[in-house]
């Protein structure tokens, strides 16, 4: 870019690109400590994964022990606008509208003086001198400007900056014999066979929302779908296909991934530098999304028709795709499969990431089910999943702060699930509710690089847990502690606790070999947790089944019954079958299940 050409020449002491929940995380972290914050973002929403690209069902981070942080305030701020509630459909126990989510965030970002917003920029280049990054140049409205900067957050999904500061990275897969992952592929099988080649990383899908006839019924024997989503509702019939993201107000997110619309072919092209080869992509993933949309309406008998959301002239076409996985920065910390399997079986955790001083590294928890996204059968995964409050979820694991830092260059934090991270642990990291929690990391560890004009890896990480877990807007956990809910008044005193000694944590992730009431305080009981205005009150038979699941038989019909608190799942688990209970609960006809709020008795 030649000098003349420069609109503008700014200097500021960091700059985030990228407006996912990563990236806009990271940016209301630092400015709201103090730090003079400018966010880059491609799009005029933010969001990214829960709002601009339409996954607004979210699952994992469920229960309440993991609802800390940003991903917690977002829960709360959403809960207020959302008035139906968020219990709405059966992959996730939260469901709202992706316009919402995104003036949440907006209005998170609008509030503070010192965050500056800059909309629809493309990032043309970024100049790297040793082992730092120095200088950008992007476009915005036509004009060129030059940003000057200390610290760089890259918030994108795809690693925007790695190829464009050539930046060491990661794509696609590595066998098992670099770290040992037991779901990873023989060196033998990546070179031998083409799938690998094919299919580089996970399958992206571009989300198209659908609107369901509040007056109209699900159609008791629809026709068969159109080729080539024929075999779409076998596994779970059509109207749980459709309803699997339902969305408050009737909407309903098609990210189906059972031969539906998650997109497969070309995915080298996710990585190109040529405009016109992703606009190609981009256009292919949009018609093929509103050709399944299509064919569900079709056979619907005008139960299901075009969703109005996004701005534009198809308002159903989320404004971005939903990437799963793109470029993987090699960190100073690559978090691996074994940093995510469970100690022990049933209800466990990952292993504590500890330093050569037996200090403990972690700076977020995540939560997911490893899983990953590709044609035919499924991959092979070593499960990290248990039954846990009468339903299946994910085991937390921890993310080292070192995943977070380049080996190579000194002063770029990442902020979203470009992270330093394997392809095959990069399906428990790549959902949007760690994201927030590792994003707010990386603004925290920024805020403390810069006021102490220090680099990231020099951050104490004791002190970046400390201003995590001390955080006055959103407190967020550090370690993965089963029995104490965000919400409990002693959950910060454990969460230090099992900092301070973290052999004091069981494998199955429960404080053990202490006195809890003199150490922590007291535990959270069953009749505890906060209500709201949807809980009702529900009388009925206990039922205990040998599966680990739970059910209620009322009046009027028998609902699963499952809950997302600590104490609840313990009385749960002590609970005898056909047992006379009084129960507060949120029904959710399309799980369809009640979600356990409080005990009566």
């Amino acid at each position: 870019m030649s000098a003349n050409k420069i609109f503008s020449t700014t200097q500021v002491p960091l700059v985030v690109w990228g407006g996912g929940t990563g990236g806009v995380a990271s940016a209301v972290q630092a400015a709201r400590h103090g730090i003079r914050t400018l966010l880059l973002t491609p799009g005029a929403w933010l969001g990214g994964m829960i709002s601009a690209a339409g996954v607004s069902a979210p699952d994992g981070h469920e229960l309440s022990c993991w609802q800390t942080g940003l991903w917690g305030a977002f829960l709360q701020d959403i809960a207020k606008v959302e008035q139906d509630g968020l219990d709405q459909n059966w992959v996730s126990c939260f469901g709202f509208n992706p316009a919402r989510a995104e003036v949440v965030l907006r209005s998170w970002v609008v509030d503070l003086p010192n965050l500056e917003w800059w909309s629809d920029v493309q990032l043309k280049s970024i100049f790297r001198e040793g082992d730092r990054l120095v200088l950008l140049e992007l476009e915005l409205e036509g004009r060129q400007h030059q940003l000057r900067f200390d610290l760089f957050i890259d918030g994108s999904d795809l690693g925007d900056s790695f190829s464009l500061a050539d930046i060491s990275h990661r794509w696609g897969w590595e066998s098992q014999e670099l770290w040992n992952e037991p779901s990873a592929p023989s060196a033998k099988q990546l070179n031998s066979d083409p799938f690998f080649a094919s299919q580089p990383v996970q399958s992206p899908t571009w989300v198209v929302m659908g609107q369901l006839d509040q007056h109209a019924q699900s159609p008791s024997s629809p026709g068969c779908l159109p080729r080539p989503f024929e075999a779409a509702t076998k596994a779970f019939g059509f109207e749980r296909t459709v309803t699997y993201g339902r969305l408050p107000g009737g909407l309903v997110m098609l990210n189906w991934p059972l031969h539906g619309n998650d997109w497969h072919k070309g995915l080298e092209r996710i990585r190109s530098s040529d405009v016109k080869i992703k606009n190609q992509l981009a256009v292919e993933m949009q018609l093929y999304s509103l050709s399944f949309l299509q064919a569900l309406q079709t056979v619907s008998e005008g139960w299901l028709n075009p969703g109005k959301v996004f701005p534009g002239i198809n308002q159903s076409l989320a404004l971005m795709p939903y990437w799963r996985e793109g470029r993987r920065l090699k960190g100073q910390y690559t978090l691996v499969e074994g940093d995510l399997l469970p100690l022990a079986s049933g209800a466990a955790r990952g292993p504590i990431p500890l330093d050569k001083q037996g200090r403990c590294t972690s700076i977020a928890v995540g939560t997911y089910a490893n899983d990953h996204h590709y044609p035919g059968k499924d991959w092979p995964l070593a499960s990290k999943s248990c039954r846990w409050g009468g339903r299946w979820t994910g085991t937390p694991f921890c993310i080292p702060y070192g995943a977070l830092l380049s080996s190579e260059v000194e002063n770029i934090l990442m902020a979203d699930k470009a992270f330093s991270v394997s392809h095959i642990a990069n399906g428990a990291t790549r959902l949007q509710p760690m994201i927030f929690n590792l994003g707010q990391a990386a603004g925290m560890a920024a805020a403390i690089a810069l006021k102490k004009r220090i680099q990231p890896a020099e951050v104490d990480i004791s002190e970046l847990q400390h201003e995590l877990l001390h955080d006055i807007y959103a407190p967020a956990a550090i370690v993965p502690i089963w029995d104490w809910p965000a919400w409990h008044p002693h959950w910060r005193n454990a969460q230090k606790f099992v900092l301070a000694q973290p052999d004091c944590l069981s494998n199955h992730s429960l404080i053990e070999g202490f006195n809890l009431k003199a150490n922590v305080g007291e535990m959270p009981l069953p009749d505890q947790t906060p209500l709201n205005k949807h809980v009702k009150k529900f009388s009925g038979c206990l039922r205990v089944h040998s599966d680990q699941t739970f059910s209620l038989d009322t009046k009027s019909k028998s609902w699963r019954l499952i809950t997302l608190e600590p104490a609840l799942n313990r009385w749960l688990e002590s609970c005898e079958d056909q047992q006379n209970v009084h129960l507060l609960a949120v029904a959710n006809p399309w799980g369809p299940w009640l979600r356990l709020i409080r005990v009566l008795d």
